[in-house]
């Protein structure tokens, strides 16, 4: 997506836009992207992961992702077949670098799991690549 939509990118207030769900079948609330402030290198948003879903294994191709634990707390397969494991609760930072596979899960029965993400991509879909020979492993 050009960043023609906002001809002159300036310091402004983004109000979250409407829910959708991902490639990754989770859903996000955008705010800080190349659509909604001409973003050239980064985009912003908040996922909810409900009550025991999960994402659909995936990786984000040459971009950098920063997770900041909300609310709830979210587990995470990652790494070549999905072996390695990490736990993260409210107030935890993540990081996940560029081309990493990963699943991530909410372990919790009745708490959603709510994170602010930062990527180095600032169309953050575009560079979602589904890995589903991965998604049968965990």
């Amino acid at each position: 997506m050009s960043t023609d939509l906002v001809p002159n990118p300036t310091c402004r207030v983004v109000r979250a836009g409407a829910a959708f769900v991902g490639k990754q079948a989770l859903t996000y609330t955008p705010a800080i992207s190349a659509e909604t402030v001409g973003a050239r290198g980064i985009h912003m948003q908040i996922v909810t992961i409900p009550p025991k879903a999960r994402a659909k294994a995936h990786k984000h191709e040459a971009h950098e992702t920063a997770i900041h634990i909300l609310s709830g707390e979210s587990g995470m397969w990652y790494g070549e077949g999905l072996t390695e494991h990490l736990e993260a609760v409210a107030g935890d930072f993540l990081y996940i670098p560029a081309d990493m596979p990963h699943l991530p899960y909410n372990p919790s029965e009745t708490v959603p799991c709510v994170a602010v993400i930062a990527r180095t991509d600032p169309n953050e879909q575009e560079s979602v690549v589904l890995l589903p020979e991965l998604d049968t492993l965990r």
